[in-house]
């Protein structure tokens, strides 16, 4: 086990370390984000096997830096930025439509329709022939769909215009 760790541990490192570093270019600069988040996450996590098995190996090497305050300097200023890049970025992250998902089932038809660019009654008609009931265009997805035993959110998913592909460019032109 040691000599497969003293052949392949920095090699690897190396390798792993030059595509993350690509792939998370890539994505600062929302560069084909499509194509690279899944690289980037999931090699950056086969990346830490290498690293533990560098680290092992040179366990008693590495404890030496700790001797010369440059390292527990340059760990400290690291955690500090870690630290407030989590309190100031203003999200809890996640998954974006878990927070957007409840803003649009409890707006009411009128404010929900302009974003999936229909007219409200337009939207209470696509509602009537997916089988609910609508009796205003003042109601909201969640009355509507809770009227009927259904959720919500399974019904906003089903009216959302569809777009092929993973295109993620930013497009600014005007809803019409």
């Amino acid at each position: 086990m040691n000599i497969v760790i003293k052949k392949y541990s920095t090699p690897l490192i190396t390798g792993l370390f030059i595509v993350s570093a690509v792939s998370g270019t890539a994505l600062f600069f929302h560069w084909m984000p499509g194509m690279f988040h899944s690289m980037h996450t999931w090699l950056s996590m086969v990346l830490l096997l290498p690293f533990f098995m560098h680290m092992w190996r040179n366990w008693s090497q590495f404890l030496l830096y700790f001797r010369n305050k440059t390292m527990i300097v340059a760990c400290m200023a690291s955690l500090v930025a870690a630290g407030a890049f989590m309190l100031t970025t203003g999200h809890k992250g996640g998954n974006p439509a878990a927070r957007v998902f409840p803003v649009l089932t409890h707006a009411p038809l009128t404010d929900l329709a302009p974003l999936l660019h229909v007219s409200p009654d337009e939207l209470g008609a696509r509602l009537m022939q997916d089988g609910y009931t609508v009796h205003s265009t003042s109601e909201t997805l969640e009355q509507i769909a809770s009227r009927s035993g259904q959720s919500a959110s399974d019904e906003l998913l089903k009216i959302l215009p569809q777009h092929s592909g993973n295109d993620h460019k930013h497009s600014h032109a005007k809803p019409s």
